[in-house]
């Protein structure tokens, strides 16, 4: 049977920039035939790591770095080698599994690779320090990097198993070089639309200058930025049978995963021109559903565009069309064992429908308990 872990949240943000186009304005879409507010999924699979890695919410060995940079990082753990035969030697490795280096010392694209692998690579070397040696003193430098690494070649793929990092086995990755070490997302994450109408508004802005003479009275600079303000629908899936093989059946691991993604996701706030507009607000509404038949995003919801009243927020009615739309789809498409827990801080959700959390320690510890429960101990 399947079991999907959903994420449906209502937050709204104060006038912001979070997510900019190549224009440097708020991103949007149209959807129902309006103008949406949007921040795209991968701005909020960013947050997420940012998240989990500031609170600490899963330990450093098990969490990932997506970087060019793998030279440099596997020389910083040989630590006690001599630098520059480091450097070579990592390359050679590096290029006999099928990892090109620039000329930069950086690789052709992002990589996205767990702790585990990097401290398991650089041991790899480590312990056949001598046996790249000598392969690079009997060829020239160009074999060299082909010939060193050739025995070793297999061996660094058969490390590359996601090292059991929880970001990695959540959001996937995919290695153009290796594609045998790619692996499938257990998470879907849906971008972020606004419930309602949103025109862009313009910030016209001077800056003045500090030290500017008394016959200087202009402003030292002029612009203008774009910015918005919407209450977002955010909807966000766990396969978890998916999460639990990606992390090796490491059932314990899965389940702190869950645990930590579900804080993460409601602290995860975009980074994007805060230093600007501040725009730190946390969501109106959580819900967690374990569905046992099929996922099921909630956007249409909003279909029709929530319009602006004066005696309600958009965050409550925005809370309460996803109530009226969920009971309406679960009715259809739903399974009577699908289980729910909110955090609703609207007051819209209506009582009965779910197990209301008071907290969102009280949501995560209750989603990891749902999760505990759907995956039996047998299946770890």
């Amino acid at each position: 049977m399947s079991l999907f872990l959903e994420f449906h949240l209502i937050q709204n943000f104060a006038p912001s920039n979070l997510n900019r186009d190549d224009t440097g304005a708020p991103k949007d879409a149209l959807f129902g035939g309006q103008r949406r507010a949007r921040v795209s999924s991968q701005c909020f699979k960013r947050a997420v790591r940012l998240s989990t890695s500031e609170h600490e919410l899963v330990p450093a060995a098990h969490r990932g770095v997506r970087t060019k940079k793998l030279k440099e990082l596997l020389v910083q753990r040989l630590s006690t080698r001599p630098v520059e035969e480091a450097a070579a030697k990592v390359e050679a490795v590096l290029a006999g599994a099928g990892l090109k280096v620039k000329d930069d010392g950086k690789t052709e694209y992002l990589l996205f690779l767990g702790e585990g692998e990097l401290a398991a690579l650089a041991s790899l070397i480590d312990q056949h320090w001598d046996e790249v040696t000598l392969s690079v003193e009997k060829k020239s430098k160009k074999d060299a990097k082909a010939g060193a690494s050739a025995d070793l070649g297999k061996k660094v793929k058969v490390l590359l198993d996601g090292g059991k990092a929880v970001d990695v086995a959540l959001f996937g990755r995919m290695l153009a070089d290796l594609p045998a070490v790619n692996q499938d997302a257990a998470c879907q994450v849906a971008h972020a639309i606004s419930t309602h109408r949103v025109e862009r508004e313009f910030d016209y802005f001077t800056a003045v200058d500090d030290k500017g003479d008394d016959d200087e009275t202009g402003a030292g600079m002029i612009g203008q930025v774009e910015f918005n303000s919407a209450t977002f629908y955010r909807y966000a899936v766990l396969d978890l049978r998916k999460l639990l093989a990606n992390l090796q059946n490491d059932r314990e691991l899965t389940l702190a995963a869950v645990q930590a993604f579900t804080v993460a996701l409601a602290r995860a706030v975009p980074s994007g021109k805060q230093n600007s507009f501040a725009a730190h607000n946390p969501p109106e509404f959580i819900g967690v559903f374990l569905r046992r038949a099929a996922p099921m995003n909630l956007a249409n919801a909003f279909e029709r565009a929530v319009a602006p009243r004066r005696d309600e927020s958009l965050s409550a009615q925005s809370v309460r069309a996803l109530a009226d739309y969920e009971a309406k789809l679960a009715a259809v498409y739903g399974s009577a064992q699908d289980q729910r827990l909110t955090l609703d801080l609207s007051g819209q959700w209506p009582q009965g429908r779910s197990s209301a959390q008071p907290t969102l320690q009280a949501l995560a510890e209750a989603t990891r308990a749902l999760a505990a429960q759907a995956l039996p101990a047998q299946e770890g």
